[in-house]
C-alpha cells in the first residue's frame, strides 16, 4: 500500500468552551479520492482549516509530505474589489524583468486558461463582487488547480453548482487523481460521495467514527453512521390548493441580467425556478428584495403596484428573503445569533430608541428552538457556528419578520441529510400554513419534489413553465440549456 500523503493524529479543538474535534485521526494517500461526510457541527469544517493550516489544534499533529494544500472553502475566501485574475494568481503573481512590475497579460492568460479547464467563461478582468455566487465557486476551484497541490481540500464544491457545472468539476476531480493529487472531499450529497470517492470517513459529533471503503457502504447505512441511528423514512406534505395571487411580477428587467421576466405566486403555494448558472435566477429574486432594484417592469403585492428600492421597502411589503451568499448578505459575523435573527424585526423589541433585552432574547431563543440551531447559546457570535447553523440563523431572521412572501434561494446549500429534511418540512409547513414560497434550487430533486409549479430561466429569460407532475429533470434541463 503507498505511504500516506497525510497523516492526522489525535487531533483535539474547541471554541467558545464548546469541543469541536475530540481526537480525530485521519489518514489519506497520493491519488486517492477520500470524502468526508457527517451532519452539520460534526467537526468536518474545523477539522480541513486545520490540515489547511488555518488553524491551530489545541493537541495532536498533522503530518504532510509535500509542497502545498489549496483548500476549497464551503463559504469562498475573495477579495470582492479585485479582478477574477487577481484572485485566481494571487500570491504568484507572473512578473516582467523589472522586479515586482506585474505582467497583467500574463496573469490574464493563466487566470483563463485555468477557468477554461473547468469550462467556465469568465473575463478575468471583471471584478469579483460583479459575480454571482457559482461564478464565484469556479473562481475558486480554478485558484485552487492553479496551485497545483499535493492535496485539495473540497468543502462542499457543487453547493451552488447546477448538474452540469458540477459534471465539469467532476471531470477535473478524477484528472487530478490520474494526475497523483489526493483530494479529501466534505459532502452531504450522496450520489457525489459514491460516484467519486473511494474511502469514506464519517464524522460524528467531533469524532472519526468510521473510515471505510466506499463499496462497503450505502446510503442507508452511510446515514446511520452519520445521526447514531438508522434513518427515518423522510416525507414532504404537499400544501393546500393555493390561494390569491399575493406577488406578480410583470415585464421584469435589469439588463443584462434578465429582461421580461412575469409570473405570480399565490398565498400557500412553492414556485419553484430552476436554471443554469448565470440563468438570471438569483438576479430576478434580488431584484424582488430590492438588493438590485429592476430597471423597468411591475412588481404587484396583493394586486397594488409597489416600488421596492431596497430591502427595508420589501420588509415593509411582507417580503423576506434568504440569501445564497450567507456570508455576504445572510448575517454579521461578529453578532451573536440572538442579534442576527432580531436584526431585521428591532422595531418589535423597541420602547422609544431603547431595545427590550428580554422580549428580544426571547423572541431569537424561539426560533432558535424551532429551527434547531445548535450553539453554545444565543450570545455566541455566529462566526463560530457551523455552516448548517448559519443557514439557520438566516432563516431564523427571515421568519421573525413574519412575512408573507418568503424568497429562498439555495436553502439547504451547506446543509447536512437530516437538515434538509428538517428545511423540507418547514418549507411545507409554511406553505400549509399560507405562506407564498419562491424557492431557487439548483437541485433538481428539491425543485420537483417541493414546487407547485416550476419556472425555468435560461440566459436571462423565463422560457417554461411546468406542474412537477408533468416534468422531469431531463425535460427541465432542456430548456435550461443555452440554444
Amino acid at each position: 500500500m503507498p505511504e500516506a500523503l497525510l497523516e492526522a493524529a489525535g487531533v483535539f479543538k474547541s471554541f467558545w468552551g464548546i469541543q469541536a474535534l475530540k481526537g480525530v485521526d485521519l489518514s489519506i494517500r497520493a491519488g486517492e479520492i477520500h470524502a468526508v461526510t457527517g451532519e452539520n457541527g460534526a467537526g468536518k469544517s474545523t477539522f480541513m482549516k486545520i490540515i489547511a493550516g488555518e488553524e491551530r489544534p489545541d493537541a495532536g499533529e498533522v503530518r504532510f509530505r509535500g509542497r502545498a494544500i489549496a483548500m476549497i472553502h464551503q463559504e469562498l475566501q475573495l477579495f470582492p474589489d479585485l479582478t477574477i485574475a487577481e484572485n485566481i494568481v494571487m500570491g504568484r503573481e507572473p512578473c516582467r524583468w523589472i522586479p515586482g512590475w506585474i505582467d497583467k497579460a500574463a496573469r490574464n492568460r493563466e487566470a483563463a486558461e485555468l477557468l477554461a479547464q473547468l469550462g467556465v467563461e469568465l473575463d478575468p478582468r471583471r471584478p469579483m463582487r460583479d459575480l454571482s455566487i457559482a461564478e464565484k465557486q469556479s473562481v475558486e476551484i480554478a485558484k485552487a488547480l492553479g496551485r497545483q497541490a499535493d492535496l485539495v481540500i473540497m468543502d462542499e464544491p457543487t453547493a451552488a453548482l447546477s448538474d452540469r457545472e458540477a459534471e465539469l468539476l467532476f471531470r477535473i476531480i478524477f484528472d487530478l487523481k490520474r494526475r497523483g493529487v489526493a483530494i479529501l472531499y466534505i459532502s452531504h450529497r450522496m450520489p457525489e460521495i459514491f460516484r467519486l470517492a473511494g474511502t469514506v470517513t464519517v464524522m460524528r459529533d467531533g469524532r472519526c467514527v468510521a473510515s471505510r471503503p466506499a463499496a462497503e457502504l450505502d446510503e442507508n447505512r452511510l446515514i446511520a453512521l452519520m445521526a447514531g441511528r438508522a434513518p427515518d423514512a423522510a416525507t414532504v406534505k404537499r400544501p393546500e390548493t393555493p390561494g390569491e395571487v399575493v406577488l406578480e411580477v410583470r415585464n421584469l428587467g435589469r439588463p443584462p441580467r434578465f429582461e421580461d421576466v412575469s409570473f405570480t405566486l399565490r398565498r400557500g403555494e412553492v414556485v419553484g425556478i430552476a436554471g443554469l448558472m448565470g440563468a438570471g435566477r438569483t438576479d430576478v429574486a434580488a431584484a424582488i428584495f430590492g438588493l438590485a432594484p429592476a430597471t423597468h417592469g411591475e412588481i404587484l403585492v396583493r394586486g397594488r403596484r409597489v416600488r421596492i428600492g431596497s430591502p427595508a421597502a420589501a420588509l415593509a411589503h411582507g417580503i423576506a428573503m434568504v440569501t445564497e451568499d450567507r456570508k455576504e448578505f445572510g448575517f454579521v459575523p461578529n453578532l451573536s445569533s440572538k442579534e442576527n435573527i432580531t436584526l431585521s424585526s428591532l422595531g418589535r423589541f423597541a420602547w422609544g430608541p431603547l431595545i427590550r433585552p428580554r422580549a428580544e432574547a426571547r423572541a431569537a431563543d424561539e426560533q432558535m428552538r424551532r429551527l434547531g440551531v445548535v450553539s453554545a447559546g444565543r450570545d455566541q457570535a455566529v462566526k463560530f457556528l457551523s455552516g448548517g447553523n448559519q443557514q439557520k440563523v438566516a432563516i431564523a431572521r427571515a421568519l421573525l419578520a413574519d412575512p408573507e412572501i418568503l424568497i429562498l434561494d439555495e436553502p439547504t446549500r451547506g446543509i447536512d441529510v437530516r437538515a434538509k429534511a428538517e428545511i423540507y418540512s418547514l418549507i411545507a409547513g409554511l406553505a400549509g400554513a399560507g405562506k407564498a414560497i419562491l424557492l431557487i434550487s439548483s437541485e433538481m430533486n428539491e425543485i420537483l419534489s417541493l414546487s407547485d409549479r416550476i419556472l425555468v430561466m435560461r440566459e436571462g429569460a423565463a422560457v417554461a413553465e411546468f406542474l412537477p407532475a408533468a416534468a422531469s429533470p431531463e425535460e427541465i434541463l432542456r430548456y435550461a440549456m443555452p440554444n
